[in-house]
This record gives structure tokens, sequence and C-alpha cells, in this order.
């Protein structure tokens, strides 16, 4: 029985290109390993779990084409980074003095991530997407966490959103986008905000909905597995480039709410995604070989890109691009297990390269 094979990725704002640059070379290797170059990155995983700009790149990856099949390849998504990331961060002098760079109102208006989300995915319902998904939001008026699962949205209207819509609330971070208004197609309203307040890393939530999916009865002729546990699944979780900007004490002792306002969110993003990771880590270590070695953190670092979120000049778009790139190039025996290792839990009958002879990553090996 095959395992289930689940892609995380986390949220970073524009630094969501280190992740995309990353599943650019992985679908490359994995379009090499089958002799398929059609496949796209939604085609390769049985779920995609993303936050705010990991929650739209999950979006992009399963946007139906041709039946069952992914319509965007992973280039296409991270060229929404790279070609659109400066008008989607666009710090121009009006909403700098407006929002007092973040102080009295959001940093940007949503208005041009709007018209590319709209773009991408136009009136496609979360149902209609190819896979199961769990997108992450926060629901400000009820005071919940929102999970957008394609799984519930087939089921039930009441959980059925735009696509457009999904994404827009998991990437409304605060400070920096309005919350998002939406509502579902059964015609409910709904505030939300930014995923990454509560689940920045969303793997350890994609764990427990691939728990809750009825596998082999969703794909009955792949031999899929129905999961009880870690050992039958994959996961692969994507950060957006390691931050370990360090706070003194002296500058934060008479501090008040202004001044905590930049660290406490990256403090709570970090610390978040680093949890996530501690745990699934502990989750799989109690697993035998070669069970134990099915979790796979990558984290790169930014070295000559710079760290804030919102920082779409493009020198530090190409910056984040290369980055991504060299973390791939340097870690490209790594890929090609990973990639050997989904081609044989695809879900489509293919005929993989023989395995890799690389030694597997410790369990939960964090790579850099």
């Amino acid at each position: 029985m095959k395992k289930i094979a689940i892609l995380s990725i986390d949220g970073g704002g524009i630094r969501g290109i280190l992740p995309a640059a990353i599943l650019v070379r992985l679908e490359s290797i994995i379009q090499e390993l089958t002799g398929q170059p059609d496949l796209r990155i939604g085609d390769m995983f049985d779920l995609v779990a993303g936050t705010s700009t990991g929650g739209i790149l999950s979006c992009i990856y399963l946007a139906p084409g041709e039946p069952k099949k992914a319509k965007f390849s992973a280039q296409q998504a991270l060229d929404l980074y790279v070609d659109h990331g400066h008008e989607i961060f666009d710090r121009n002098l009006w909403r700098l003095l407006d929002s007092g760079d973040g102080i009295f109102g959001a940093k940007f208006s949503n208005k041009a991530l709007d018209a590319q989300l709209t773009k991408y995915f136009g009136d496609l319902k979360l149902a209609d997407l190819i896979k199961p998904s769990l997108i992450t939001s926060y629901e400000m008026t009820q005071r919940r966490a929102m999970f957008f699962t394609s799984a519930d949205a087939r089921d039930d209207d009441g959980s059925n959103f735009l696509v457009r819509d999904v994404a827009r609330a998991t990437s409304a971070a605060p400070t920096y986008f309005p919350p998002a208004g939406i509502k579902s197609m059964e015609g409910a309203d709904y505030s939300l905000l930014d995923g990454g307040v509560f689940a920045n890393n969303p793997a350890l939530c994609a764990y427990s909905e691939a728990l809750k999916i009825d596998f082999p009865a969703l794909f009955p002729t792949c031999d899929k597995t129905q999961p009880r546990g870690a050992r039958d699944m994959l996961i692969i979780s994507l950060g957006t480039g390691s931050v370990k900007k360090s706070y003194r004490i002296e500058d934060f002792r008479h501090a008040g709410e202004i001044k905590w306002l930049e660290p406490i969110i990256d403090i709570l993003m970090s610390g978040n995604s680093e949890t996530v990771d501690y745990e699934l880590k502990s989750i799989y270590s109690t697993l035998g070989a070669p069970d134990n070695a099915d979790y796979y953190r990558l984290e790169p670092k930014l070295v000559r890109a710079a760290s804030e979120m919102d920082l779409a000049t493009p020198e530090n778009i190409e910056n984040l691009k290369s980055d991504g790139l060299t973390f791939a190039e340097s870690n490209k025996t790594l890929l090609r297990e990973i990639a050997q290792k989904i081609v044989n839990h695809c879900m489509a009958p293919m005929s993989a390269a023989p395995a890799s002879s690389a030694a597997s990553a410790p369990a939960g090996a964090l790579v850099h």
C-alpha cells in the first residue's frame, strides 16, 4: 500500500519565493524520474497544505486544468511573486503616510493582490481543487481557527468558497493587508485574518487532516493506505527562510505596544514554525526505519535576501529567487531522494527510475 504524500508550505510574505523556487527544482526532478514532462506539483501529492503565502501557492498548485490534472506548473506559481510581487507589496508614499507604515492602518492595499488572485483563479471553487487541501485562516468575529478544506467543500456548500477568497483570507496578515470579508457558497459572511496568527507552519494541521480523509475511497485505483498515523505518511514541509533576528532586552525593557508590534509578529511566526517542526520530529522519531525518515523539513537560509516579509524590490526578489535555487542546488541529492519517494507513492501508475542510492536523511532532518 502506498503512503499519503503531503506537501506543507509556511507563511512568509514575499519570502514565498524561496519554497516556490525549490518546488520548481523538485518538479523538474520528478518529471525526469518519470519521463513525464507534463507532471505538475499538484499531480504529485495527495494533500497540500499552506498558510498565508504558502496558502496562495497551495491553491495555485491544486487548480484544475485538464480533468483531474493540475493547471499550473511550479514555474508559473513562482512567476506570481517574481513578476508581480512589487505590485502586491507596493510601498507608495501616500500609503506609507496614510498608514503610518502599518501603525494607523494596513501597510498595503489589497487591490493588486486581488487582481492577481482573480487572474489565477477566476470563479474557481474550493470544491473543484484536484486534491485534498488544507488552507488556514482565523475568523476574527467568531474567534476561531478556520480551515479551508476541499474535502469539506465537496460535502457542504457552507464550507465551499471561491478559491480567490480563500487565498485572500489566508494571506490577510495583520498590519500588512486589511482583513478579508468573504462569503461561503451558502452566503454566510466571514471576517478573516492570516492563518499565520496561529499556524504559520501548517504541517501538523495537515497531518491531522490526513487522518480524517478516506484516501482509498477517494482514489480507488491507486492502492493508497488509509492513514492511521505517521507511519502511513510522507510529509514534505517547506519553510520560507530561517530568520533569527536578535532583540536586546535593553531595547524592550520599557517598550510599549507600538515598539512590540513588529518583533511580536516575527517571534510568533517563527516560534510556531519551530514548535510544529519539533512536534513532527518527535512523532517520527518514535517510528522504526525506514518510516522514521519520511518527514522532511526544508528551511533555506537567507544569504543574499533580506528577511522582511514585504520587501519586494527588484533586487530583493532576485536575491530571494537566488537563495531558493542555491538551496536546491546545494541539496540536489536530498531533493532527488524526496522525489524518488514521491514517485514511489504517487497515485498514478508510473515507470520510476531505480531508487536513489543516497543514504536517507535522519528523521525530521532540518536541512540548510
